[in-house]
């Protein structure tokens, strides 16, 4: 058995459930998305598998702020879990960060109120969506979509500005969405070409399924000029959403930040 392990488990003091707040980071490219599935490799069960080891072999559940599709990274990621045992927030980071693998990284960590829930309590998400239109880069593959073609970035910039405000996005949602409500604010939304690389910014209170991979698909149709700026409008009072045109590849997706 690891020597840190047993150290860990003879440092820590059995008590009341103890509920802990993390950050994390996590490149999505080997993960079939964030929630847990059987029999395939998501990143709740990487997190969920460490500490219920930690816990004493006792299950032990993480609830995160959002659910990322497979391949769909994350720099600030956050969730909350109870422990039955007392743990420093330092030695549990690091205990977490030996065993988890490569691919995850938790950066920050607090024991917060049992009341404190990660998902409900998030006040609004900032995702960022990256697109190279330069040469293929191989390095950037996994966190930048390699469109590598021109796009009319001054028409993207004018129709995302559509986007903001309080919609329903119906029109922009995942079709196996079964939810009545598809009412979302998005508090800010920009563009910003850097070099060849095109960001695009949503600041939002909450995102529907594949909602922001089909409001980019339709930006890129716009910058493809296959599409007017203006249709932003219009597709949204319509609510189908066969008519939103093409979702853009998971890849460069990422969940920047949660605010509290």
């Amino acid at each position: 058995m690891d020597k840190y392990y047993i150290y860990l488990c003879n440092n820590m003091v059995r008590m009341d459930k103890m509920r802990y707040f993390i950050k994390f980071s996590y490149s999505g490219d080997k993960f079939n998305g964030y929630q847990k599935q059987s029999g395939l490799r998501t990143v709740q069960g990487e997190i969920e598998k460490i500490l219920t080891m930690i816990n004493d072999n006792k299950n032990v559940k993480i609830y995160a702020s959002s659910r990322t599709d497979a391949k769909v990274n994350a720099k600030g990621q956050c969730a909350h879990f109870d422990l039955e045992r007392e743990i420093s927030v330092y030695k549990l980071k690091y205990a977490l960060n030996n065993y988890l693998p490569d691919d995850i990284y938790v950066s920050d960590m607090k024991i917060v109120d049992n009341s404190f829930h990660a998902r409900y309590m998030a006040k609004s998400k900032l995702y960022e969506y990256k697109i190279n239109i330069g040469e293929y880069d191989p390095l950037l593959r996994t966190q930048v979509y390699q469109y590598c073609k021109i796009l009319n970035v001054e028409r993207m910039k004018e129709a995302i500005k559509f986007f903001k405000g309080e919609h329903d996005f119906t029109t922009f949602a995942c079709a196996e969405d079964k939810r009545e409500d598809k009412v979302r604010k998005i508090i800010k939304a920009s563009l910003i070409k850097k070099g060849d690389i095109i960001t695009i910014s949503f600041l939002g209170t909450g995102f529907l399924k594949y909602q922001i991979r089909n409001m980019v698909g339709f930006l890129i149709e716009v910058g493809q000029e296959k599409k007017e700026p203006s249709m932003v409008k219009t597709l949204l009072e319509e609510k189908d959403r066969k008519k939103a045109g093409v979702i853009a590849p998971p890849e460069g997706l990422t969940l920047v930040q949660v605010n509290y």
